[in-house]
């Protein structure tokens, strides 16, 4: 990055250029579609690979043109209030911290009203790695994005190659892959239209709260007899639209927990 901003003024005019006619042609130049991928250990044994966080490196010209195509993007996002309101990642004026404040609000006006109310905590399984291009793109056309846009996000998920960097501290020395072509997947933030659908079949009076994929459902219910039922109905619907979109649940990390009121006794 020090080098392009020294070279801004030879570089502006030619990457000017290569970005209008990448939006008026819905083409994303292909010499932009090569990552390497790092792997960062996160916990655990190292000899197991789900223990690894993958880093993908981008080239800085990638990211100028992302920059651009992005905007454009969220305005069309925002005027036409796309994304659902449940939904708190990557947007503006949304955070864990209001993530947070809504589910332990939800949970608390349950409880004042005597309702019996739980919560299933959803994880998913390497989500941001398996989504499927085809299912991304309809979502998107159904969203309004067609035309040269369509055109351009295929053109931008289509034909994409990684390869595996691995850096040999004791040795002072750096492994590479073979180059692989990407079939699923996408970086991460572009998980919000593809789950945008997700709320709409949950049903009342439940709630759900996603940011990105994390999905918290919280379920309330006047009739404890009827409580079994809803959550098995909900459970039963999330497991359909998880299977229909390409996606698995990480059971390991996946919760389910009944909240109760603390009861205090005064002694006299």
């Amino acid at each position: 990055m020090k080098i392009l901003k020294v070279s801004t003024p030879f570089i502006t005019s030619p990457l000017t250029h290569i970005c209008k006619k990448s939006l008026s042609s819905g083409i994303f130049p292909s010499w932009l579609k090569f990552s390497e991928i790092k792997p960062s250990h996160k916990k655990g044994d190292r000899t197991d690979i789900t223990n690894f966080r993958n880093i993908s490196l981008l080239t800085s010209f990638l990211k100028i043109l992302e920059k651009v195509i992005y905007p454009r993007l969220y305005q069309h996002i925002n005027q036409n209030n796309i994304i659902a309101t449940e939904q708190y990642g990557f947007r503006n004026n949304s955070s864990t911290e209001r993530a947070s404040f809504k589910l332990i609000n939800e949970i608390l006006l349950a409880l004042n009203n005597k309702l019996t109310v739980s919560g299933i905590f959803c994880d998913l399984e390497n989500a941001f790695n398996s989504i499927n291009h085809d299912i991304l793109l309809s979502k998107c056309e159904f969203y309004g994005f067609r035309g040269k846009t369509n055109a351009l996000l295929r053109s931008y998920l289509s034909d994409r190659y990684q390869r595996v960097l691995i850096n040999n501290n004791s040795s002072n020395t750096t492994t590479f892959s073979e180059w692989g072509k990407i079939r699923h997947g996408v970086p991460q933030g572009s998980s919000l239209i593809y789950i945008n659908d997700l709320p709409n079949i949950i049903a009342d009076p439940s709630k759900p709260i996603l940011f990105a994929d994390d999905t918290s459902i919280i379920i309330t219910n006047p009739s404890p007899s009827n409580f079994k039922e809803n959550i098995n109905n909900i459970i039963d619907n999330i497991n359909d639209w998880f299977r229909g979109n390409s996606l698995s649940l990480n059971f390991d990390k996946t919760y389910f927990l009944q909240f109760r009121p603390k009861i205090v006794v005064k002694l006299v």
